[in-house]
């Protein structure tokens, strides 16, 4: 599905029809997520590094070399954001899904944790991360919250998605109950400066922060997942939620198996 690291990220599917597709939030990643983002960070300015770690024998040709773990790190010119591409680094899953992308923030300089991490696994369209991640890179303060959890609820609401009749205050779902965005308990391993997080008992309800995805059918496997820690500043996931739920088309050349029946598509001319 992925390239096990991304010696040409720039290089989209060769030989395959574009087409204009929507809903967005079902139209996947193109299985060009890496590429999509990484661009974006290009244009923000940002530096990308890349970290591989293995085994070299002495007198080992380079092809042989053994590649135990790889990542690619870009980085904010004030160093206060990052985003790390996670999927050929031995990822965690999220809904049985891989995390592809975490993105994180601390308040500043002087402390080298994050404040917040936010996680995304392959097939999110990668415009909303793009976008989410435009929004951060606005922003004066990474990880001060200015606004509340209403504006993420309006911006889904503003494209015609439906508020949750049981939690009208903290989920809402797409008008085909396909997608959805829920403000409740954080998964386990989510990264978050809120000491809650690492003291909950297991009978305890831990911090709320947001969570996305998408499920094609009712029991079927997850086409994706998003998981925002407890502290990432909610006109941040307004940005993500907005773009997400956004009626415009996008450009695809793959579709996803378990949606594409679902899709409207017009060819790219």
């Amino acid at each position: 599905m992925y390239p096990d690291f991304p010696l040409d990220p720039s290089t989209p599917p060769g030989g395959q029809p574009a087409f204009w597709v929507g809903p967005r939030h079902l139209a996947g990643d193109d299985k060009r997520l890496y590429d999509t983002v990484a661009d974006t960070l290009a244009r923000l300015g940002w530096t990308s590094l890349t970290i591989v770690r293995g085994r070299h024998q002495p007198d080992e040709a380079d092809e042989d070399r053994q590649v135990l773990r790889s990542t690619v790190l870009h980085i904010s010119p004030d160093t206060l954001r990052w985003a790390q591409w996670n999927l050929a680094d031995e990822p965690f899953h999220l809904g049985d899904l891989p995390i592809a992308w975490q993105i994180s923030a601390r308040a500043d300089t002087s402390s080298p944790l994050a404040q917040w991490s936010a996680y995304f696994t392959p097939d999110v369209p990668g415009e909303s991360v793009a976008d989410f991640l435009a929004a951060l890179d606005a922003r004066d303060q990474p990880a001060e919250p200015i606004a509340g959890p209403e504006l993420v609820l309006d911006a889904v609401a503003a494209h015609g998605w439906l508020r949750d009749i049981d939690q009208p205050q903290a989920a809402a779902t797409d008008p085909t109950f396909t997608s959805h965005i829920s403000l409740g308990e954080v998964p386990p391993l989510i990264q978050d400066a809120d000491p809650r997080a690492l003291t909950t008992e297991a009978d305890e309800v831990g911090p709320a922060g947001w969570q996305a995805w998408a499920e094609p059918a009712l029991g079927a496997p997850c086409l994706w997942a998003v998981s925002f820690g407890a502290s990432v500043p909610h006109d941040l996931v307004a940005a993500f939620a907005a773009s997400l739920s956004s009626t415009a088309p996008v450009l695809r050349r793959v579709l996803p198996e378990a949606t594409q029946e679902r899709l409207l598509r017009a060819p790219a001319i």
